[in-house]
This record gives structure tokens, C-alpha cells and sequence, in this order.
């Protein structure tokens, strides 16, 4: 009887699936934007970027050339498991914050994802960056162990002492570069450590001028951020020095690098370029105006890093 039962449904089914085309059309509505909450929820546009790091770093370290298949694509699952599972984590103990500061860009905000699937994303993607690490080598896993616990510690305590996470977040958008160079060879040239220092710089500009946007959440939430150590127009400054310091470092290698292929190279330049002029653009509004558009700033420095990365990627291909 409950094959019978099973074969009437399912024939059922068939037949209003056919004779209903706007029922397959909500399916796969529906489908879209579960899968738009999981990416949202995971970060995975920042998974490509971070991605695209590690390749920079791989491709200088190894002088142009592809690293080995193996280590390569275990570096790129160690990122993507460890990147997702952590920004899952982040969402979980920031429900609260993000609600008062109507982060509807957040899938848990929206009620698109419970706080209980992304807890379990977290302990099963984890682990399986963890493992994957180990199997690139001893230094990547040493680097993916010690992130791990930072990002652990930020999304649980330390992201509630907001200038501290300031400089985690910094961090994690420069550790790329370094993770891509270990997994081929214990050697970073002095170019890594350059590329990753200029993120660094630039993440934490981005990290202090998105502060000011979330005061109002942070306030409620007892979090003491950097504006309020220093006041708003004060943070915005010292957001837009650290912009700034970007820039500069940004042109080092082309004016002075000669045994690098970013010497000299004016794609770089032209790429670079877009990423310095945003920059540039977000640092002097920040200095000038009392109220500038941070909202839509967030966003421009977005696609600045993009093309910074772009920059960072056409010179590591021609390094030799």
C-alpha cells in the first residue's frame, strides 16, 4: 500500500509539475535564493578574492609557473572551508548587532537561513579546512591553524574590542598572499611581504570607516569601536591615512622594483591605478566632509581591492 500511495503522489506530482509551468518557475525560485543565502551567508564573493590571493602568492614564490596541482587545489579548499565556516560562525554571534543595524544584506537577518544551519556549516567545513591545510604542508597548516584560532577568537570575544578586530580583518586579507607563497616554497620573496602589506593597510582603512557606519549597533550591543575611542571625524581620518599608505606602497613596485615583472609594467600600472584613484577619491572625502557617503564608499573599495588583485595577478603571471 505505501508503494502504491508513493506511485499515485509521485504520479501526481508529474503531472502538476507539467500542467503547471509557473510551479517549476517558483522550484526554482526558490532554489536561487537558497543558494543566494548560503553565498551570502559564507562570504563566497570574498572566497573568490582570497582565491585569487593565494594564486598571487604561488605564482611569485614559484616565478611564474603553476605550482603543483596537488597543493594548489588543497590551498584553494583550506581557504574556501576555513573562509565560509568562519563568516557562518561570524553571523551566528552577530544576529543580534546586525538586526539593530539592519544588516538586511545578512541571509540570518532575513530569516533566509536559520542561526542553527549556519552553526552547523561552521563545525562541518571547519575541520575539513583544518585537514586540508595539513595536506598542502607543514607551514600552510601552521598559518591555517593560527588563523583558525584567531577567527575563532574574533567571532566569539575579540570582535566586541572593535579596534583589535579592525586589525584581524586587516590581517586576514593579507594572509593570502603569504599561505600562496608558503605552499611553494618556505622562502617569501620581499614582494609578498610588500603585496600583503599594502592589503593590510587598505583593510584596515576599510575596517575603522565601515566602524562609524555600525556605531549605532555597536553602541547598543556594548561594543566599544574606534569612533568612539576618538570621535567620528577623527576615525575618518585616520581611515583615510591608512588609504593613503596604500597608494604609496601600491606604486613601490613599479618605481622601484627592478627584479620584479610589476617594474616598469604599465598594465600594472593602469590597474593599480583604478584601485589608488578609489582610494583616493574615498581618503580626501573622508578628510573633507563631516557626513561622507561611507555606505556607498564600502562598496567602491570593494571593487578598488578587485582591481588591485587584478593588478597583483597580470604581475605574478609574468614573474620570472
Amino acid at each position: 500500500m505505501r508503494l502504491l500511495s508513493l506511485l499515485i503522489t509521485l504520479t501526481l506530482h508529474s503531472h502538476f509539475v507539467k500542467s503547471k509551468p509557473y510551479y517549476r518557475k517558483i522550484l526554482i525560485l526558490f532554489r536561487m535564493k537558497r543558494f543566494k543565502a548560503l553565498w551570502d551567508l559564507m562570504r563566497l564573493e570574498h572566497g573568490v578574492m582570497i582565491l585569487v590571493a593565494i594564486l598571487v602568492g604561488s605564482l611569485i614564490a614559484n616565478r611564474g609557473a603553476l605550482p603543483d596541482t596537488f597543493k594548489l587545489i588543497f590551498s584553494f579548499l583550506t581557504a574556501l572551508f576555513l573562509e565560509a565556516s568562519t563568516f557562518a560562525l561570524n553571523d551566528y554571534f552577530d544576529l543580534e548587532i546586525d538586526k539593530k543595524n539592519r544588516r538586511n544584506d545578512r541571509p540570518l537577518v532575513r530569516g533566509d537561513i536559520q542561526p542553527r544551519t549556519a552553526l552547523i556549516l561552521f563545525f562541518l567545513l571547519f575541520p575539513l579546512g583544518i585537514i586540508s591545510s595539513f595536506l598542502v604542508n607543514l607551514p600552510c597548516f601552521l598559518i591555517a591553524l593560527i588563523t583558525a584560532v584567531f577567527a575563532i577568537a574574533y567571532d566569539v570575544k575579540i570582535k566586541k574590542i572593535k579596534p583589535i578586530g579592525n586589525f584581524y580583518i586587516a590581517y586576514i586579507m593579507a594572509v593570502p598572499f603569504l599561505f600562496g607563497a608558503a605552499a611553494v616554497s618556505p622562502n617569501l620573496p620581499p614582494i609578498i611581504w610588500l603585496l600583503a602589506s599594502i592589503a593590510f593597510f587598505a583593510g584596515v582603512g576599510r575596517e575603522i570607516m565601515k566602524d562609524v557606519m555600525d556605531m549605532a549597533g555597536d553602541r547598543a550591543q556594548g561594543v566599544r569601536s574606534f569612533p568612539m575611542y576618538i570621535g567620528e571625524r577623527n576615525a575618518y581620518r585616520v581611515a583615510a591615512v591608512f588609504y593613503i599608505i596604500a597608494v604609496i606602497m601600491s606604486l613601490i613596485p613599479f618605481f622601484l622594483l627592478k627584479d620584479t615583472a610589476y617594474y616598469g609594467n604599465m598594465v600594472y600600472l593602469a590597474l593599480v591605478g583604478v584601485t589608488d584613484i578609489l582610494f583616493l577619491i574615498t581618503a580626501a572625502t573622508l578628510l573633507v566632509k563631516s557626513s561622507p557617503p561611507t555606505a556607498l564608499f564600502r562598496k567602491t573599495t570593494l571593487v578598488a581591492i578587485v582591481f588591485g588583485l587584478l593588478a597583483f595577478l597580470q604581475g605574478a603571471f609574468l614573474q620570472g
